[in-house]
């Protein structure tokens, strides 16, 4: 059983946690078979599989646990995956239960991945500053990082050992820690919903739903500042 995995900001619990995560994918290609068959291969990028998983919904909250989970199924928002070191941007496909009392359901789960927040930056960037700024930009759409994106403007912003560089690897980090700051209070608000004495409550549905949406477009926005943290320490390298 894996340790931990987290659902739009939502800990796994007991039996819940999978024993394993199915991912991966293909790469798109379009193949052309010649006379004599010979082959033109056309390399058109990769195409991630769904993400599934299975566990159970299992104790004296296993009910509310599913509702809570079908909640983010019905809204369709965009949810943070992320187990050891992989991390992604997902969208709930289909989540199938079985209940077989109210304290064991199981259940099954494939989330389409919108995108993969820990994949490797490409080995060679021919424009370092045009890739931080990219990143930047799609970040700024759910977070304020104008900060950052001024110290990163700055021309010698990209030169290791001057103090235009030292400032732009401060102020990112510094914008990484106020998301992250971000994120802990939204995951005390989605852990706060539904706990009453009384359980998970259907009122909660839209309040479980916003906090759900703003957790993952925060954890977009770090991987963005992050990959921009990453690329700017191996400039001038």
């Amino acid at each position: 059983m894996m340790a931990l995995l987290t659902l739009g900001g939502v800990e796994l619990i007991d039996f819940e946690i999978p024993s394993d995560v199915e991912f991966g994918g293909a790469q798109r290609l379009a193949v052309h078979t010649l006379i004599g068959g010979m082959r033109v291969v056309d390399v058109m990028g990769p195409d991630d599989a769904s993400l599934r998983w299975a566990g159970v919904f299992s104790g004296p909250y296993a009910g509310d646990r599913a509702r809570m989970f079908d909640a983010m199924r019905v809204a369709g928002a965009t949810l943070g995956v992320s187990w050891d070191a992989f991390s992604y941007n997902v969208v709930i496909e289909s989540l199938i239960m079985d209940y077989r009392n109210p304290w064991w359901i199981p259940y099954q789960i494939s989330c389409v991945v919108v995108v993969d927040l820990a994949e490797s930056v490409a080995a060679y960037t021919p424009d370092l500053a045009d890739a931080i700024l990219d990143d930047l930009t799609s970040a700024s759409a759910y977070f304020d990082v104008s900060s950052a994106l001024s110290a990163i403007s700055v021309p010698d912003a990209l030169t290791q050992g001057n103090a235009d560089y030292a400032a732009a690897a401060t102020t990112l980090a510094s914008t990484s820690d106020d998301i992250t700051t971000d994120i802990d209070d939204t995951e005390t608000n989605l852990t706060s919903v539904g706990a009453t004495e009384t359980g998970f409550d259907a009122s909660d549905l839209t309040s479980l739903v916003s906090s759900s949406g703003t957790l993952a477009q925060l954890c977009a926005a770090r991987g963005y500042v992050e990959r921009c943290a990453n690329n700017l320490s191996g400039a001038g390298t």
